[in-house]
């Protein structure tokens, strides 16, 4: 995974100079230093148990730089809401062949290894996939990091065959061919044109155009809802986009594996 949104520094507005943030210490006012930290955990507001360096390697995995697969399960068993950020695997060298004979066991097993790799002095569940020639390895949650459902009201409405037909109409309308390359961060490039023009001390002006027929962005349910109010359907209200984890960018081809 990439960040490529430009990276930005706090500075002083009277000289520019950047601001260097202090460790300060809340009930004295004094600044800390590093030598004098200690991490504590708040168990009740205000009242910290501190872990010591002892504390943290009792509790600690053995750290190594392997990724140990424990099993090889169904795609098709896994929600696609336990995947979050995906990484290329590339081989060692001297690793090429064993690297390609594990992506091909894979491949023609028709399943994706479960896994556990350190990464930060923290442990992570993993899954690890092919994608055409290459070996992915998905960071995924652990079950009980997952939002719980019933905290969330969904609606449970009988739809009638007239709205069906009507939000169907307005899905296909925007049907097309995945193409990734057509999404592209307009904020970051606008930001990255600001950023230049002011490096060359020159005025950035842009102007808002319309974006092109395939690139619009809708609100499909603001249409659906003025639908069913002109059809006289209001009474049917389009339900509410509930706040959902966020689908990682493999949950297209994933859906295309289980369907095939």
């Amino acid at each position: 995974m990439r960040d490529h949104r430009p990276k930005f520094r706090m500075l002083h507005a009277k000289d520019k100079s950047p601001v260097k943030f202090e460790r300060v210490c809340i009930k004295d006012g004094h600044p800390v230093a590093w030598a004098d930290l200690v991490k504590g955990y708040e168990y009740q507001k205000g009242r910290f148990v501190v872990m010591t360096k002892d504390d943290f390697l009792a509790a600690a995995v053995e750290k190594t730089r392997t990724i140990d697969i424990i099993d090889f399960v169904k795609d098709s068993e896994i929600d696609d809401r336990y995947f979050e950020t995906p990484y290329y695997l590339v081989p060692v060298p001297g690793g090429e062949r064993a690297y390609a004979l594990l992506r091909e066991a894979i491949r023609e097993s028709k399943r994706i290894g479960v896994a556990k790799f350190i990464l930060r002095d923290a442990q992570h569940l993993a899954a690890v996939e092919v994608i055409e020639d290459a070996l992915v390895l998905s960071v995924m949650r652990f079950a009980d990091e997952l939002a719980d459902e019933s905290q969330f009201t969904f609606p449970k409405i009988d739809v009638r065959k007239a709205e069906l037909d009507m939000a169907k109409a307005l899905v296909n309308g925007l049907a097309a061919e995945w193409d990734p390359m057509k999404y592209t961060d307009q904020y970051r490039e606008n930001l990255m044109r600001i950023i230049k023009g002011k490096a060359k001390g020159k005025a950035v002006s842009l102007e808002a155009t319309p974006e092109p027929r395939q690139a619009e962005v809708v609100d499909l349910m603001e249409r659906l809802r003025k639908s069913l109010a002109a059809s006289g359907g209001s009474r049917s209200r389009a339900p509410r986009q509930a706040s959902r984890s966020q689908p990682r960018s493999l949950a297209a081809y994933r859906r295309k594996k289980k369907a095939s």
